[in-house]
């Protein structure tokens, strides 16, 4: 079996990459005869050297592989008829942006198998970049705080080379006794977890968080059953919650005056009320001065996040008293980070940690007869739609 590494090829380039040198010799040495190609790339966080040193064959195209990993969608220029492909597809909520793309994918009888459906039997995901998302926009969110206040300076994440560099960065900054909430329950807001709590800062429980004071920065997590509420059930039902987005309301309101600094992981659809409104902002009640929107719904669950930032510049601002977009640093202005590829300010370990997952979750699926984790992420096999997503079938006439 050969195995391909495409080339990523979005605008401004992505970093990352399925598998490391040292993870494709990993594959090669458990399954001997497999052997992985490696499309040439001028951006890539390991460059072609780093492949080339570790025996790893450089080619120039994939036209000799048969399965071809890349992270991000690839123009419908770019992909090879007859190939399985693996990537993010963002397809499955009939994305306009994609539809030409997968279009070309059935006209040229490829097999996609889409990361992000790729689930455990739970339905939970298999694989994703969400904790280093969770990470870089802490990261981030006490960057633009420091900035804000005149605080303390940070070097911007995507100039660190390693998370461990970033870590040390903000060991070595004094943070004030401020106030830190993150919201959410998956891997985003998991990675938030791990980098406050590698700063050995206090976590608080919820009620601690809105009824003490402390004399030291904390930070407390809320999950769906602190941010909403239903007005006629008397006790939390996970189940009822996720079948009945509509019947409950948000109870964010009860926090925010209590909060400095905001990083919102949540997983946010559009049935589910948002976790404030607009004019909400206009209320001295409304402390937060920074938000690090790393789930970036736009108009979603933070609804001034009204755009995505960009990694060069990753912060916006929003006009408390004219509610309307402004200059971000401003005495008026609440300040939203809101880049939408964060893992990709830290592209080796981000890469690293998703190859992991790929070689221990998804590389041994390729070598059974039928696999159930594989099947159901397929959105096409050899050019026609799979059962469970014929419902694309009205997306790509």
């Amino acid at each position: 079996m050969k195995i391909g590494l495409s080339r990523e090829r979005k605008n401004p380039p992505d970093k990352r990459v399925a598998l490391s040198p040292i993870q494709c010799i990993a594959l090669q040495n458990r399954y001997p005869n497999t052997k992985i190609l490696v499309e040439s790339s001028p951006s890539r966080a390991f460059s072609d050297q780093q492949y080339r040193e570790v025996g790893i064959e450089v080619v120039n195209d994939l036209q000799g592989a048969e399965i071809i990993f890349n992270i991000k969608e690839l123009p419908a220029d770019a992909l090879i008829p007859g190939k399985t492909y693996f990537f993010f597809s963002h397809t499955i909520k009939k994305q306009p942006y994609n539809r030409e793309m997968l279009k070309s994918i059935l006209t040229k009888n490829i097999t996609l198998i889409d990361y992000e459906i790729l689930q455990y039997e739970n339905g939970q995901r298999v694989l994703g970049f969400g904790r280093f998302a969770g990470i870089v926009g802490t990261y981030n969110g006490f960057l633009a705080y420091g900035k804000k206040h005149g605080l303390f300076t940070l070097k911007p994440a995507h100039q660190s080379t390693n998370y461990a560099s970033l870590l040390t960065q903000l060991l070595k900054i004094k943070l004030p006794n401020m106030r830190i909430l993150v919201s959410g329950g998956g891997r985003v807001s998991q990675g938030a977890l791990d980098l406050l709590r590698a700063l050995q800062l206090r976590e608080v429980s919820p009620e601690q968080f809105l009824h003490m004071q402390y004399n030291e920065p904390i930070f407390v997590q809320l999950n769906s059953p602190e941010l909403y509420i239903h007005p006629s059930q008397n006790s939390w039902n996970t189940k009822h919650f996720y079948s009945h987005h509509k019947e409950y309301k948000s109870q964010f309101s009860a926090y925010i005056s209590h909060t400095d600094l905001f990083i919102n992981g949540i997983y946010w659809t559009t049935d589910l009320p948002r976790l404030f409104e607009k004019l909400d902002t206009a209320s001295a009640q409304f402390v937060p001065t920074v938000i690090a929107d790393i789930s970036c719904d736009i108009d979603g669950s933070v609804p001034i996040t009204y755009k995505s930032t960009s990694i060069e510049n990753p912060v916006m601002g929003w006009s408390r008293s004219k509610q309307a977009p402004c200059e971000p640093y401003s005495k008026d202005s609440i300040d939203i980070m809101a880049v939408g590829n964060l893992p990709n300010e830290l592209p080796r370990d981000a890469s690293e940690e998703f190859g992991e997952m790929l070689l221990q979750l998804v590389i041994p699926a390729l070598f059974e007869k039928k696999s159930r984790l594989l099947l159901g992420a397929t959105i096409c096999k050899a050019g026609k739609l799979t059962d469970k997503y014929n419902y694309l079938s009205d997306y790509v006439q």
